[in-house]
């Protein structure tokens, strides 16, 4: 998986335009007893969220479409709240959400130099997948513009400086900094369209999310090397201090993310169970190991298989990563397989998920128990 510190986000620095901030924690903390989940009310990526927590078996009910608060059957001691995706890494900075679901690019954007406040726990929810970048023109003074090198080059002054637009405007202030040769760089916001500006003549260039680069190229607008802010899927994410003082949040939080971890390997294996000519099974556990490359999580499961004709059979069952599929199957044919079963998996539990772990690190936990939580 990808590390988070894999991402990279906009150079902090200097604004010359500043944006509201998330407002602080300290101080406006109400201790309560209540656990609360935050996620996104709207949009394409609350439909993905909704969907991956039902492939989990975390069904989200709401029983007024109208209302902002829900429940999960399997998880009755979790308020879920509905709130618009900035509102969600808001309320979980000032510690009025606790747990939260939300793109990377909205805890970059909103939380900024709070992040600190803030842990996350799953960095890679496979839905969402986009990056923040940079697009000029492909026409006028830019047509020969391909990197932020070569931006950085062009003539920009106080009387005429270079115009950003953008829904990102913290992201944006933080990378058009005099440090990072931008001395001259005015900061415009947006909420939509922004494809139009540079053509309409009311700003130089973009900054903003793109998943296919379509809608860019569509309006005569190209990317730029080294313009690419950020990389940004969905994540969960948790208040730091929330999960490191409460038993109860930390104990909600393995279980979301152990549900999550357990579907979202699963969705990347089959199950292919084969009935191979051997005269034992160690025999066949030894072909599967010598030759193939296929020999499951652990190894191969193997059993007997009894025949009407009395021929030696045995049925072996392997994992299989989704897209090596058809080579595993050629595999298990070369050493006498046959009456090939393939069957998708839901979820793989692991002893403890890698994540987990980290995440105790990340808290300085050095022991944890399940009746901690209790």
């Amino acid at each position: 998986a990808r590390p988070a510190a894999a991402r990279r986000a906009a150079p902090r620095g200097g604004a010359l335009h500043t944006a509201k901030p998330a407002s602080s924690a300290a101080g406006s903390y109400v201790e309560r007893t209540n656990i609360r989940l935050g996620l996104p009310s709207k949009g394409r990526m609350s439909e993905d969220t909704m969907q991956l927590l039902a492939d989990c078996q975390l069904n989200v009910k709401k029983p007024n479409p109208r209302q902002y608060l829900g429940n999960m059957s399997n998880m009755p001691q979790v308020e879920v709240w509905f709130q618009r995706a900035t509102d969600v890494v808001r309320k979980m900075v000032t510690r009025d959400i606790d747990i939260g679901i939300v793109g990377y690019d909205m805890l970059e954007e909103i939380a900024g130099d709070q992040m600190s406040d803030l842990v996350v726990i799953h960095d890679e929810l496979r839905f969402g997948a986009c990056h923040l970048a940079l697009a000029v023109p492909t026409f006028g003074d830019f047509a020969e513009v391909n990197s932020v090198d070569e931006l950085k080059t062009m003539t920009w002054t106080e009387e005429r400086p270079l115009r950003v637009i953008t829904g990102y405007t913290s992201l944006a202030q933080r990378f058009f900094t005099a440090e990072n040769g931008f001395p001259h760089a005015v900061i415009l916001t947006a909420d939509g369209a922004l494809e139009a500006a540079p053509a309409m003549g009311t700003a130089d260039m973009i900054l903003d999310l793109v998943s296919t680069g379509t809608t860019l190229r569509e309006n005569n607008l190209k990317q730029i090397e080294g313009g690419k802010l950020l990389m940004s899927e969905g994540c969960l994410v948790a208040n730091r201090k929330a999960v490191a003082e409460r038993p109860e949040v930390l104990a909600v939080a393995k279980e979301i993310l152990e549900r999550l971890e357990a579907h979202l390997r699963a969705q990347t294996q089959y199950e292919v169970t084969a009935n191979i000519r051997a005269t034992s099974k160690a025999e066949c556990a030894q072909a599967i190991f010598d030759k193939t490359g296929h020999a499951g999580l652990q190894g191969p499961t193997i059993n007997d298989v009894y025949t009407r004709g009395g021929e030696k059979y045995v049925a072996a069952t392997v994992m299989v990563p989704s897209q090596e599929l058809y080579p595993a199957i050629k595999e298990l044919r070369a050493i006498g397989g046959s009456g090939i079963i393939v069957k998708p998996v839901t979820y793989i539990f692991d002893e403890e998920p890698l994540r987990w772990r980290k995440l105790l690190e990340e808290l300085n936990i050095e022991a944890y128990s399940e009746s901690d939580s209790d």
